[in-house]
């Protein structure tokens, strides 16, 4: 049990309505490999949960069970008080319901920026194309790639197709998002267009989990830090206590590797 859950439970239990994203001791194995031990983590609407820690912790798979991209072996994931569907329609369902933003930017290749980010809406939402396409050019600009919406993703640099990949994801309302290393693939440039737009949402109170390698993001934008080594959450803060006054060995030997260099 987390320090965090004890201290929480000592002011009374957070309302259930608060309480967007809940996962109670979740597991997951790929083969002999147990990459998620026992993970007990709640998000709340509104909250900023940033994931860090060494290659290998499970981070990532952390951040894809929330939409169902892995399933768990046991536990359960709730989202917005609903338990995560299996498969099929209820699946497409509530995976509208998480915007998923990749380190490759997954944009399909075929279509414009314009059509890559009404397609969900016209697909999933079921929104009508002149309504759709509004919606897609106004988050465009907000991303800041509103000049774009007629070219087709090759044509854009991989900050441009990553903020596209945000616009797509937020084009469906989404009730949380999820970010996993979305500027590992990019130039050095390129990451702070995107990091900004993300800094940008966070302000907006998007609730957001982002898995990350971006220390600067983690302290200015996070609610919280979650640190995780060998597929434990092995301590959560806020930034200033985990970054200033980490309590465990493993989270103090990681930011001496990462801050000194």
């Amino acid at each position: 049990m987390s320090e965090v859950s004890v201290t929480k439970n000592a002011e009374g239990p957070a309302p259930a309505g608060d309480q967007l994203v809940v996962l109670d001791n979740v597991n997951k194995h790929f083969g002999a490999l147990h990459v998620l031990q026992d993970i007990d983590l709640t998000i709340k609407r509104g909250e900023v949960v940033v994931v860090i820690g060494p290659s290998g912790s499970g981070k990532s798979t952390l951040c894809r069970t929330i939409n169902r991209l892995e399933t768990i072996d046991s536990g359960s994931i709730t989202i917005d008080g609903k338990p995560l569907p299996q498969e099929g329609r209820e699946l497409a369902r509530l995976r509208a319901d998480v915007g998923m933003v990749f380190q490759s930017f997954n944009l399909f290749a075929h279509k414009t920026v314009l059509e890559n980010v009404m397609l969900g809406q016209t697909k999933v939402r079921k929104t009508d194309k002149a309504a759709a396409a509004k919606k897609a050019r106004g988050l465009l600009d907000r991303v800041g790639v509103g000049t774009q919406a007629d070219k087709y993703p090759a044509q854009l640099s991989g900050g441009q197709q990553q903020r596209v990949a945000i616009a797509r994801a937020l084009a469906m309302d989404p009730k949380v998002m999820l970010f996993d290393e979305p500027t590992s693939a990019l130039d050095p440039e390129m990451i702070n267009e995107v990091l900004d737009v993300m800094q940008q949402l966070a302000r907006e109170g998007m609730t957001m989990v982002v898995v990350t390698h971006e220390m600067g993001f983690a302290r200015s934008a996070a609610n919280r830090v979650v640190f995780m080594a060998d597929g434990r959450i092995i301590e959560e803060a806020e930034p200033n206590q985990f970054f200033n006054n980490p309590r465990s060995d493993r989270a103090k030997d990681f930011l001496s590797k990462i801050l000194h260099h």
